[in-house]
């Protein structure tokens, strides 16, 4: 017995029940969970960094931000608490096995999560800087509330984006983001609340959250914008790093 104690302060893994096919299950879960903190994290810097430029360089240049700190809330409850919640969630599965593994030094954010940021972000950063620059004109936008329009729109293609950059995240290499989607029924459930909420927010919450109601092209404009990400997200997947 005093052996057996020894042994076990001394070992990294202890086996409680005996079994050692129990190491390839545990170790199956660690690389869950550091994936799953990496999609996040993924996830994460995409909406900081798009959302901090766009704010920053548009109140520099014209004196008004398009996101308000209400919506910016909202943004941050999609990025931190939800996104947190459908990410982090995702189940293992035995592709996990056949990773390299992660030494202690390895770098936590990859080469191939830097590229999935900045391609994202830039694409993100085009079209909110199209629909500021040229929003107006695109959808025929005029009278006073003309600028409040716009800016609703803006975030409601911000958010799009974010919903699907969201689905993307899922696999950070693979191109198929699809796959056992409806396992992780977390995941389905925070995607359908953020839409819905969102909807709430654009057409019921306009006193509150600085936003007015959408015609059903601009939801159809805002919805293609989001979508056009998963395209360029598996694009920016091919490309070697």
């Amino acid at each position: 017995i005093a052996g057996t104690e020894v042994a076990k302060e001394s070992a990294d893994v202890i086996i409680l029940d005996d079994n050692f096919s129990t190491i390839v299950t545990v170790a199956k879960w660690g690389r869950s969970v550091y994936i799953n903190i990496q999609k996040f994290v993924q996830f994460q810097l995409t909406v900081n960094v798009v959302a901090l430029i766009v704010n920053f360089s548009s109140a520099c240049l014209t004196g008004s931000a398009p996101l308000t700190a209400v919506q910016l809330l909202w943004v941050n409850m999609i990025m931190d608490t939800l996104g947190a919640l459908a990410l982090a969630t995702e189940p293992p599965n035995n592709e996990l096995m056949k990773r390299l593994p992660v030494g202690r030094r390895g770098n936590f954010i990859t080469n191939a999560m830097w590229r999935n940021i900045l391609g994202q972000s830039v694409y993100q950063f085009i079209v909110i800087w199209f629909l500021q620059a040229k929003g107006k004109s695109v959808f025929g936008l005029d009278g006073p509330d003309s600028t409040l329009m716009l800016n609703t729109l803006i975030f409601n293609c911000f958010v799009f984006c974010q919903v699907f950059n969201e689905i993307s995240s899922r696999e950070m290499e693979e191109i198929d983001v699809f796959k056992g989607i409806l396992d992780n029924y977390v995941f389905v459930v925070v995607i359908g609340a953020t839409v819905f909420f969102q909807i709430i927010i654009i057409e019921f919450l306009g006193t509150f959250a600085s936003t007015t109601p959408l015609t059903i092209v601009q939801w159809i404009f805002s919805i293609i914008i989001g979508f056009l990400g998963m395209p360029i997200a598996a694009g920016l997947k091919m490309i070697p790093v």
